[in-house]
């Protein structure tokens, strides 16, 4: 068999491997693993849709009255999947498909890339199988969220890059156009890529163009362009409000401070952790870095300890506060490409001999195959998510008014996209009466509790909506019917009864009807409700 269909065989396999890893949980309800940021990208895809075919008008399903226009990333994914709705009706697996889409791509992507790098195709092929079983890249590709073709855009415009300094010197406008290009796409489909700049950068610095310089420049104006122009008519800031009010406090903070130096620290090593376990997995860290100990012998050495130092700058300044593995997505398939050069080497020193090289090839094949278990078990609660939330969710989209504003009791925008309605998401805990009264006079119709227990330690709040009707008071979600033409008889005259016995210090908690409310209807624990720990916005 000749090398070049060799080659191709090998794409086309890892492709169909990682394929079929990827199609696990396809149709679950984006309850699973993050459910928020999900969610989030659901709605904007259903809103693209359904009310603004508008690529620069994302809007989510909160944070108020519609419209609900949010500062975030080029909506990509989205857009495409609203693209799909509009011929075939709103199904969320379009937009797991996109990503599973974009994730066998950078398989591909990094073959080539680690063949060209290396100028081994083994090392090719070591990377794709690497990257094809790579916990993050696996659970990561099927997610409906903008980072699997962020990732495939970054990679490919490294790949581009790298070739186009290498092996042109930077002097053919084409090659740098194409380069600019993808880096360009990447920092648009999520400011994580804006990482890509270091590797980019480094090669500067060993064979300096002026070609070089300004495709760099060039590719930062779109984003340079997008960002105030939809932070312009957004109403909520997210990507500058994390900025302005987390990321940089926490690292001015490190430095100004020794308990802030100590604080940052420890998040850098939990984060390292997260890309130790859930995203490279144990097998893929050891040969990240095992793949750095020894001499790369790669056409962009540059490229990749460039690489490797922007995504650690990056944990160090963003994934310390904003603790979620998924940022640390493009550190995967650099893992890859050094990974599938130690393997390569490997092969090439031990398999000498036909014999000596059918041992290697069964070893490495056991090894694959223990590190794809291992792998997979790292990633197993991920894909977990909870019936009881699902049903409730579909059950109060068929109940509730159409069109109706909600307040939801509860951080979740899944839960939002499932029960249709947009409106408020606020923790019952700390929303009062009078951001309730707020909500009541924009439009708000309906309040659900879905963690009733919090809401009864909230004792002014609790007691200031039993003004308003249960639509079912057997409910686990109870839910306030918060329209002002309901307001039950008596019911200001029982506020005031509480206020005057809070003022007099004659309220009894354990006699409390909020507490009887909370107790019986029991609580969605956040984990249920969520889908799963971590969520990018919850600071915002």
């Amino acid at each position: 068999m000749s090398e070049r269909r060799w080659w191709w065989l090998s794409v086309a396999a890892f492709c169909l491997i990682g394929l079929i890893l990827r199609l696990k949980g396809l149709h679950n309800p984006l309850l699973d693993h993050p459910g928020w940021r999900q969610g989030d990208t659901a709605a904007i895809a259903r809103n693209f849709a359904q009310l603004d075919f508008n690529i620069f008008y994302p809007q989510t399903e909160y944070n108020g009255a519609p419209p609900n226009y949010v500062e975030l990333e080029l909506q990509i994914v989205p857009f495409l999947a609203a693209i799909g709705y509009k011929i075939f009706g709103v199904h969320e697996v379009f937009g797991r498909l996109l990503e599973i889409a974009f994730g066998i791509g950078t398989i591909a992507v990094v073959g080539f890339f680690a063949r060209w790098l290396f100028a081994n195709p083994l090392a090719g092929v070591a990377a794709m199988a690497l990257y094809a079983i790579f916990p993050g890249s696996i659970y990561y590709s099927r997610t409906f969220q903008p980072d699997g073709a962020m990732v495939f855009f970054l990679v490919a415009a490294l790949y581009a890059w790298s070739r186009w300094m290498a092996d042109d010197d930077g002097r053919s406008w084409r090659g740098g156009l194409i380069a600019g290009g993808l880096l360009a796409l990447a920092f648009l489909a999520k400011q994580v890529a804006l990482i890509a700049l270091i590797p980019a950068a480094a090669m500067l610095i060993g064979r300096f163009r002026w070609q070089g310089l300004a495709v760099l420049a060039l590719s930062l104006v779109p984003l340079a362009l997008y960002g105030p122009y939809v932070a312009s008519h957004a109403e909520w800031h997210w990507a500058s409000g994390i900025l302005r009010l987390h990321v940089i406090p926490s690292f001015i903070g490190a430095f100004t401070s020794l308990h802030g130096f100590e604080r940052k620290a420890i998040d850098f090593v939990k984060a390292l952790r997260m890309l130790a376990t859930t995203m490279l997995g144990p097998a893929g860290i050891l040969l990240l870095i095992a793949g750095f100990c020894i001499r790369l012998r790669s056409k962009a050495d540059a490229v990749l300890w460039g690489w490797l130092a922007g995504g650690l700058i990056y944990t160090y300044v963003v994934l310390t506060v904003e603790r979620v593995d998924y940022y640390l997505y493009p550190l995967v398939p650099l893992g890859a490409l050094v990974g599938g050069n130690l393997i390569a080497r490997a092969v090439e020193r031990f398999g000498t001999t036909a014999n000596a090289r059918v041992a290697t090839a069964a070893v490495l094949g056991v090894m694959w195959l223990a590190a794809l278990y291992i792998g997979r078990r790292e990633i197993a609660p991920y894909y977990a998510w909870s019936s009881n939330v699902y049903t409730r969710s579909l059950a109060l989209n068929k109940t509730l008014a159409p069109g109706a504003l909600i307040v939801i009791g509860h951080y979740d925008p899944s839960l939002m996209y499932y029960i249709q309605r947009k409106g408020w998401m606020e923790d019952p805990y700390l929303w009062t009466p009078f951001d309730e009264q707020s909500a009541i006079r924009k439009g708000a119709r309906y309040f659900i509790a879905v963690e009733p227990k919090r809401l009864a330690r909230n004792i002014e709040l609790c007691h200031w909506l039993e003004r308003f009707p249960l639509l079912d008071p057997t409910a686990k979600w109870p839910v306030y019917e918060t329209d002002p033409a309901k307001v039950l008889p008596g019911a200001e005259a029982h506020w005031q009864e509480f206020r005057r016995e809070e003022r007099d210090g004659t309220y009894d908690a354990s006699r409390s009807s909020c507490s009887v409310v909370g107790a019986t209807n029991g609580s969605a624990k956040r984990a249920d409700s969520a889908g799963a720990s971590g969520s990018e916005h919850s600071s915002s």
